[in-house]
């Protein structure tokens, strides 16, 4: 038999903290809304369409069809489906039709990092410029990093830097321990794996 929980307490164990709001929220990518190509694509198909129900219903009329649509028929008639023109007309639509599936099921907006979430109604997310920068500064504060280049992915933050003195190896721990900690600080909901690099400048020629 359970007892039933008082109002306005979470029903955590004793010394224990409550779970944040939205704790367990998910915090998937951003979706681009495309309005440009959708808008495109609606033009086109309202046109085509629109035209297209005016013959047919002109037709039904007893008036003569468009000049398009009969010169469409004749070349329809005399094509070939191995024709060359004919392949490559296909091919440009299979190619057209990928895109727009592409578009339709990808979320885009791929240089926004979403963030992890602690409230279900609200949304962050981080640029990735914004948060390459971040991780460049933080590796600057490394002592002996002279120049450092970080190339920051969804899943992956690579660091290439150069020191001019001390060991390559401390300098690498340094950074290890510096950018882990930046990355962590960053609060992305699904923070890159680290990749760094240490190597010496090149010695200038001449």
């Amino acid at each position: 038999m359970t007892e039933a929980t008082p109002s306005g307490e979470t029903g955590a164990p004793e010394g224990q903290a409550p779970a944040p709001p939205g704790a367990g929220a998910k915090a998937g990518r951003f979706w681009s809304a495309r309005r440009v190509p959708a808008a495109l694509l609606a033009l086109v198909v309202l046109g085509g369409a629109g035209l297209l129900l005016y013959d047919v219903a002109a037709v039904r009329a007893d008036r003569p069809a468009m000049q398009w649509r009969r010169t469409t028929a004749d070349h329809l008639a005399r094509w070939r489906v191995d024709d060359t023109w004919v392949l490559v007309v296909a091919a440009v639509v299979v190619l057209l039709g990928l895109l727009l599936l592409v578009l339709a099921l990808t979320p885009g907006l791929r240089a926004l990092l979403p963030m992890s979430r602690e409230h279900p109604n609200v949304r962050a997310g981080l640029d990735r410029r914004a948060a390459a920068l971040v991780l460049r500064d933080r590796a600057m504060e490394v002592p002996g990093v002279q120049s450092v280049r970080v190339r920051l992915r969804r899943k992956k933050a690579a660091v290439r830097a150069r020191s001019h003195f001390r060991e390559l190896d401390d300098v690498h721990t340094d950074l290890d321990t510096a950018l882990g900690a930046a990355v962590s600080e960053l609060g992305l909901a699904k923070p890159p794996a680290l990749s760094v690099q240490v190597a010496r400048p090149q010695a200038k020629k001449g």
